[in-house]
């Protein structure tokens, strides 16, 4: 019998998810509807396939949406994280199964009790970084479980960064998602344990507390922690861990760049600043300025607030990205926020043939009792490349996880309800093995300590 699949969102991190979907539409029966915002997209990344349509989607419109959700068999969401509570509900009060890339949230987690009710699966994480990463981890902490092992610590890092020989600009990054998740980045703060403390960041020094790190295969990066690392002392059963760090890697000086705009004040969302159409970035700058900074034009009077020199890189890299232009932004937005993810989409889009690459480390020290305590250190990394002038590696590690996920569901292969993460054994290797297959591999080093 024909399913309908109504997929969410044509974004940067789709192309691959559909792709999938559709190449299997024939075989499995399936008639795949992708929605979104910008029908034109949505029409583009369907490009005129049978069993696929496009269709303009409001997900405020709380009656067109029920409608759609209720028509649908399965629900894939790639929308931005803050709108899946919406989504979520939605699918729950339908009977609609969905498979989502963003965090289970709290908000989605309250539907958990209504969707067991109505024998509804969300399940939550199935992209890249959250995905592949909660699998791979739960993989690896399995295994050393088996073995007899207790974990002390475990530090676990994603990115999605241009290939080495791409990261040419000032920033050595191109943009391969979502602008507004790279514009709003760190804004929750974040917390970790670290040697037993807890150590805690707000979201205004998030960057200037960036340390060295080193990636197999690679080589030196930088790191920062990514929100709340301590939830995941429980969803990894780690109680007693000592070291709990979950972050986000950049390539060496792009963080010092990223504070320099955070203490600017750029990444606000809240602040709706007047003909902001025809202001340009060097009047929005300008206008985060306090005004007893002293100098004789604009560059100078930023560099004495940011506290650097004009020759300073990380300035160079502000100059290079456009804040001191003149010309009107024209954007349609009313935030400075607006203003810096469409700055982002112009100078940072991935250039025509470029290539990408994303990278998951997982870093475990572990100690086996039964064996005069013996000490090792596993460190499991997984680097993919995109293909030139086809898939970036970010939209197939994105939406290859979310297309098997809803695949399993669709077929009778995951048959639970509630709202989860895929973290059972058997969903983290079905989904892990054929992630293999596709040449999305980890590669293990292990030392003795």
């Amino acid at each position: 019998m024909k399913k309908t699949i109504l997929i969410l969102g044509a974004g940067q991190s789709t192309p691959y998810l559909i792709k999938y979907m559709l190449s299997h539409a024939e075989k499995c029966d399936w008639q795949v509807i992708v929605a979104d915002q910008d029908q034109d997209l949505a029409a583009s990344r369907v490009d005129d396939h049978p069993r696929g349509s496009a269709i303009a989607f409001d997900l405020h419109d709380d009656e067109r949406r029920q409608s759609l959700f209720g028509e649908a068999d399965l629900i894939i969401n790639l929308m931005p994280a803050f709108l899946q509570p919406i989504v979520a509900e939605g699918c729950v009060r339908q009977g609609t199964n969905m498979v989502s890339a963003s965090y289970l949230d709290t908000d989605t987690k309250k539907l958990d009790e209504q969707a067991r009710q109505k024998s509804v699966l969300v399940l939550c994480e199935c992209g890249l970084d959250p995905g592949i990463d909660i699998m791979s981890t739960k993989q690896i902490i399995d295994g050393i479980r088996e073995k007899g092992g207790v974990i002390d610590a475990f530090e676990s890092y994603g990115t999605g960064v241009p290939a080495p020989d791409m990261a040419t600009n000032p920033l050595r990054y191109w943009i391969t998602w979502n602008p507004r998740n790279v514009a709003m980045a760190g804004l929750a703060g974040a917390q970790y344990l670290h040697e037993g403390r807890i150590r805690i960041i707000p979201w205004h020094q998030l960057f200037q507390r960036a340390w060295p790190f080193e990636v197999d295969g690679v080589g030196a990066m930088e790191a920062y922690p990514n929100r709340d690392s301590l939830a995941y002392v429980d969803v990894f059963d780690l109680k007693g861990i000592k070291t709990m760090i979950r972050g986000t890697l950049r390539y060496s000086g792009y963080c010092d760049v990223w504070r320099h705009i955070v203490k600017l004040g750029l990444p606000n969302e809240n602040l709706e600043i007047p003909g902001l159409f025809e202001c340009s970035m060097a009047d929005l700058v300008e206008m985060f300025l306090p005004p007893d900074v002293q100098g004789n034009d604009l560059r100078e009077r930023t560099a004495k607030f940011l506290g650097i020199d004009q020759e300073d890189e990380s300035f160079k890299a502000l100059e290079w990205l456009g804040l001191f232009e003149a010309l009107p932004l024209e954007i349609h937005g009313k935030t400075p926020a607006d203003a810096v993810i469409n700055l982002l989409s112009t100078k940072l889009a991935l250039p025509a043939g470029g290539t990408d690459m994303v990278a998951l480390v997982h870093d475990f020290v572990a100690h086996y009792p039964d064996e005069q305590n013996r000490r090792e250190r596993i460190v499991s990394t997984m680097k993919y490349f995109g293909t030139p002038g086809e898939d970036t590696a970010m939209s197939k590690t994105v939406g290859l996880p979310a297309a098997l996920a809803a695949r399993s569901i669709l077929e009778g292969d995951i048959i639970s309800s509630g709202c989860h993460r895929p973290i059972k054994r058997e969903v983290c290797d079905a989904i892990m093995g054929k992630l293999d297959e596709e040449g999305i591999r980890f590669e293990e080093r292990i030392t003795a300590l």
